[in-house]
């Protein structure tokens, strides 16, 4: 699985002109699944990414986790990171099929929301609009094969 994780002060998705999921402070997550992934890699990641120190503390350090601001995760499903760009027209054969994907999309957001998360999301295959005010901006790629 892959993840874009940036830092937020608020965050939403629209569908349809409709907001579907709404955060103030906490991490928007752009995740991508590989045809490889199984349940293994969305519960690791899930601890990675909720447990990530990246919130300033008292003296403006990165020391403080999700948990430690009460922050939350806005959750939205991304092919497109596993696109291969060899040519100009990028090929996203290298995602999971839906099949595979939908489940494990699900399952990391239950293993957020298992840890004490609000978490929010998208629409799997919608086309979305997703806003975002970053903080800082504070953004970090993270990948199961590399951690």
């Amino acid at each position: 699985m892959r993840a874009v994780v940036t830092r937020v002060k608020s965050a939403s998705v629209e569908i349809g002109g409709k907001v579907n999921g709404a955060i103030g402070q906490g991490f928007l997550v752009l995740l991508g699944v590989g045809p490889q992934d199984a349940p293994a890699q969305a519960e690791k990641l899930a601890d990675k990414i909720c447990g990530l120190r990246v919130f300033e503390d008292e003296n403006g350090k990165m020391n403080l986790n999700l948990s430690a601001v009460g922050g939350a995760l806005l959750v939205v499903s991304q092919f497109t990171l596993y696109a291969d760009t060899k040519s100009r027209r990028p090929s996203f054969s290298g995602a999971a099929k839906p099949d595979v994907a939908i489940p494990l999309y699900e399952q990391f957001m239950a293993a957020c929301a298992a840890r004490g998360f609000r978490v929010e999301h998208g629409e799997f295959g919608a086309d979305m609009q997703v806003f975002s005010q970053n903080d800082g901006p504070v953004t970090i790629l993270l990948d199961t094969d590399l951690m």
